[in-house]
């Protein structure tokens, strides 16, 4: 899943007409924020956007398909579709996806893990 530091600088300048974009190392690619959400990610040189039920018809109808990857003898699949070439060529089209990849994060509930308790810990309403 390693990315190049040069592709990470040549997607952030692509997504300057978006806004100001942040890009933290995540797992050897990175994850892209903005104001301290994330809706993209960068893993293997390659785009991925933030994807729900209102935007999975879009994104696959251009050609995007999804980050996947293989844990103990299994594909999983996450919420974020990769980036078609020529959507990527065309800054107009690429900040309209980043704004729906923005808008799924922000709507999207986050998820439950990091609030799990404890296998012994009491619950406590």
């Amino acid at each position: 899943m390693a990315s190049t530091a040069a592709f990470r600088d040549r997607v952030l300048g692509l997504l300057l007409p978006f806004g100001p974009v942040a890009a933290r190392g995540m797992f050897g690619g990175y994850g892209l924020f903005m104001d301290g959400t994330m809706f993209g990610l960068i893993a293997d040189d390659a785009l991925y956007i933030k994807f729900g039920p209102g935007t999975r018809k879009t994104f696959a109808a251009a050609g995007g398909r999804p980050f996947a990857y293989s844990r103990r003898g299994r594909t999983v699949e996450m919420s974020y579709w990769r980036v078609p070439d020529e959507v990527m060529a065309d800054p107009a089209r690429l900040s309209d996806w980043a704004a729906l990849g923005l808008a799924t994060a922000r709507e999207t509930p986050r998820s439950l893990a990091g609030r799990r308790r404890k296998k012994n810990s009491p619950r406590i309403p």
